[in-house]
């Protein structure tokens, strides 16, 4: 079974796909961009920390490859693109900037643009012929009327430019001949988890109640209510396609899985879009229960015009996607996901989702400290090629033998291969193997218990935390070998 390569793993859609894929049991690796203070892995143990705390239980880990969209060649060296030739399959390209207001980076359109372009020629290189794209329903830009999920560039005018990037990068990638399948996932404008409301940026529906959430002391929410977003132009009755993130990945989730529902584009959008009144009294009603400060009495009145130029400065960027949105067509998705209807964004759905980030006062630890049991990649790296840039004959003369699969869940772990030759360890490399090679599975908890001999081999065997697949004879006959592992 090969890998899915995926970028975007750390953003909110991308890191509930990664989860609902992981937990299915799909191989995946990851493109991460290392962060200024932890490492590419970091990034994505915290990223499933939080959902490992929600669940209870440790979730197995992608294979991480350190990677920039850019830089040179997505920065990846010769071994690790050797190593996407042979292992993956398929792309799921996750990554955006949504940079509304271009700044001095160039951004949006040096992610959204440039980063898909040198992402495409990663997969001319390494013959990945099966493309899956996470665009926007708002490549349609000023139009209004139903939007066909067929239509792309009809010389439409964009409102931002972002939907400018976004439509050039979706472009970019049909046009991509080297491509046996595009497949083209549109989400509307995404919320938090319907749920749990758990969110990590603060776009679209997040502006106007993150202002409330900073003014409600020096005005009342009844006033910014009245005056703030009228001052938009907006009369009320407009309609916002807001979708919550857990559909939204599901959906996706769904479709990747599926072969047969590849290559078609699909609008992830909600057929009852929610009126910005809603919205309105949505922020209206959480600010009154979940503000943790005291309230300016709507009686007091004050001078609003300096707010009002603070809010209409704030919004400025906004602006275009505070409009009435068109009719998302929604024939392929309906088709495709006839058990998967979109959540109703009534008032109970949206107070959970604006309660999530005022209880946390709008912040996002973009740093989360991992704590990891154990560093299994750490102690695998004397069996691992050095930098992953090996040369070809080389590696493959120390990859000759008997391949057995580590799967390792939880901070800390991973997927490796270990090469057996005369019954002992002779290599490792990163993923599992194909065909019916034996499979180890346990926690990095267990292996560091392993490791300070709190238990032994058998015990964790017999107990079930040491689980063993294909071992032909049994488990017994892996154990030597789990033996040498632990004691490597």
């Amino acid at each position: 079974m090969s890998y899915l390569l995926m970028t975007g793993a750390t953003g909110l859609v991308g890191r509930h796909v990664l989860r609902n894929l992981l937990e299915a049991g799909e191989r995946v690796a990851v493109l991460v961009r290392a962060g200024k203070v932890v490492g590419a892995s970091e990034r994505i143990d915290a990223t499933l920390g939080y959902f490992e705390d929600q669940q209870g239980h440790a979730f197995p880990r992608p294979v991480v490859i350190p990677a920039d969209l850019c830089t040179p060649e997505v920065g990846l060296d010769a071994g690790q693109r050797e190593w996407i030739s042979s292992h993956c399959d398929r792309m799921l390209h996750c990554a955006a900037s949504m940079t509304f207001r271009k700044d001095k980076r160039d951004e949006p359109f040096r992610t959204n643009v440039e980063g898909t372009r040198s992402l495409l020629e990663l997969c001319r290189d390494c013959r990945i012929r099966d493309f899956h794209h996470v665009s926007t329903a708002y490549i349609c830009g000023l139009r209004e009327g139903r939007i066909l999920e067929t239509e792309v560039d009809l010389g439409q005018p964009l409102g931002n430019v972002y939907e400018e990037s976004k439509l050039r990068a979706e472009k970019m990638v049909r046009a991509a001949e080297w491509l046996d399948r595009v497949t083209v996932y549109r989400p509307a404008s995404v919320v938090g988890d319907s749920q749990t409301g758990y969110v990590t940026n603060f776009h679209g529906f997040y502006l106007p109640l993150q202002l409330a959430h900073m003014m409600a002391a020096q005005v009342s929410v009844a006033d910014m209510n009245e005056r703030f977003l009228s001052s938009l132009g907006l009369r009320g009755d407009e309609g916002k396609n807001l979708v919550p993130v857990d559909w939204v990945a599901a959906a996706i989730s769904h479709l990747l899985v599926h072969p047969d529902l590849h290559g078609q584009t699909y609008h992830l959008a909600s057929p009852s879009p929610v009126p910005v009144n809603l919205v309105q009294r949505v922020i209206q009603h959480a600010i009154e229960q979940f503000h943790p400060n005291p309230l300016r009495d709507a009686a007091s009145r004050v001078d609003l015009s300096d707010y009002e130029t603070l809010f209409q400065q704030y919004m400025q960027v906004y602006e275009s996607h505070w409009r009435n949105d068109p009719n998302f067509d929604l024939t392929h998705t309906r088709r495709a996901l006839p058990h998967l209807p979109c959540p109703e964004m009534d008032d109970q759905t949206l107070m959970r989702i604006a309660r999530y980030p005022m209880e946390r006062n709008f912040t996002v630890n973009r740093h989360e400290e991992v704590k990891r049991d154990f560093d299994v990649q750490r102690h695998l790296e004397p069996l691992l090629p050095v930098g992953r840039s090996l040369p070809a004959a080389e590696g493959h003369a120390a990859m000759n033998g008997d391949r057995v699969g580590l799967q390792v869940n939880g901070s800390g772990g991973g997927q490796w291969q270990l090469v057996v030759r005369d019954g002992r360890l002779a290599a490792a490399d990163y993923g599992l193997p194909d065909g019916d090679a034996a499979h180890v599975y346990l926690t990095t908890a267990t292996f560091r218990s392993l490791m300070q001999q709190e238990m032994t081999l058998k015990e964790s065997v017999d107990t079930g935390r040491v689980l063993v697949e294909n071992a032909g004879k049994g488990a017994a006959e892996l154990i030597p070998l789990l033996k040498q592992l632990i004691a490597a």
